[in-house]
């Protein structure tokens, strides 16, 4: 087992849960704080994840495990393993110069005659092999617009993993909901849904405590990558709802260089929790 977890005290709630509840994975006891660490944005550091659950009660992941492509290093992940380093600086720059199309077509003629989608389901089931395997019991854990949900259920499967979205926990008497996934965007990621299910997902939490989700909710500060240059896809959905349910918390990532880290919503304190790829830091709640 990943990692050295304190003493567990959570569970389930009859009096909490809703029609978004997860399934109950257990009702811990005890007293005194409880301690969760927050990432996101892990891109495959495995050897950070090891260690993001020492000395808390849970882990909670928001997303993105896989590496597809690092843009502070180009020689890492999956697309500079296949194509190389240079292909890799050139896609890159199609992409930060908001020349997507071009960055598709380009894209297009690297894959013609390869079986992409066997290729890539290969190279993110090692990634996820290692990942999984390092994550601390008990995390809870939601996908990211890059992640690929239909390969978790065979590496979640373990005590100690509890997969949500569009579901909500209990943990250390407050009620966590989670939304996974992003919002139809230019890069076309792999798990990205419609508005309108995206919002549904977000309907079924109701009123909760701490509202965890990848992407930020639609607020321009929260949404502007500083380094990109550009405005990631928030959710107005999650705007919505944290103005009228009013969770202390709202958390989230998938922005890598945000021109605001968190900012207050009525009641609700909103929270990027950092570039866990580049940082190996979790982000600490505590209560």
């Amino acid at each position: 087992m990943a990692g050295s977890m304190r003493g567990q005290r959570f569970g389930t709630s009859g009096s909490s849960r809703g029609p978004g509840a997860a399934p109950d994975p257990g009702t811990g006891s005890g007293s005194g704080r409880t301690r969760v660490h927050v990432v996101s944005d892990v891109h495959g550091n495995t050897e950070a994840l090891a260690r993001a659950g020492d000395g808390a009660d849970a882990l909670i992941c928001l997303g993105d495990l896989v590496l597809f492509l690092d843009y502070a290093d180009h020689s890492r992940g999956i697309f500079p393993d296949l194509f190389g380093v240079e292909n890799a600086d050139h896609i890159v720059e199609l992409r930060t110069a908001r020349r997507f199309e071009e960055a598709h077509a380009f894209g297009r003629q690297l894959w013609a005659g390869l079986d992409r989608d066997t290729l890539i389901e290969g190279a993110v089931r090692r990634q996820y092999a290692q990942m999984f395997a390092a994550f601390p019991t008990p995390t809870y854990a939601t996908y990211g617009n890059v992640d690929v949900p239909g390969l978790w259920p065979e590496y979640a499967d373990r005590d100690g993993i509890t997969v949500l979205d569009g579901q909500r926990v209990e943990i250390g008497g407050r009620v966590f909901g989670f939304v996974g996934g992003g919002l139809p965007s230019p890069m076309r990621t792999p798990y990205e849904v419609d508005v309108e299910e995206y919002a549904a997902k977000v309907e079924a939490l109701g009123e909760v405590d701490v509202l965890c989700s990848h992407i930020p909710p639609e607020v321009p500060e929260l949404c502007y990558d500083t380094v990109a240059r550009r405005f990631e896809r928030g959710s107005e959905a999650l705007l919505a709802a944290i103005r009228r349910t009013r969770p202390r918390y709202a958390l989230f990532g998938h922005v890598h260089q945000p021109l605001a880290r968190r900012m207050r919503i009525g009641n609700t304190e909103c929270v990027n929790v950092g570039h866990f790829a580049s940082t190996g830091r979790p982000w600490v709640l505590e209560w």
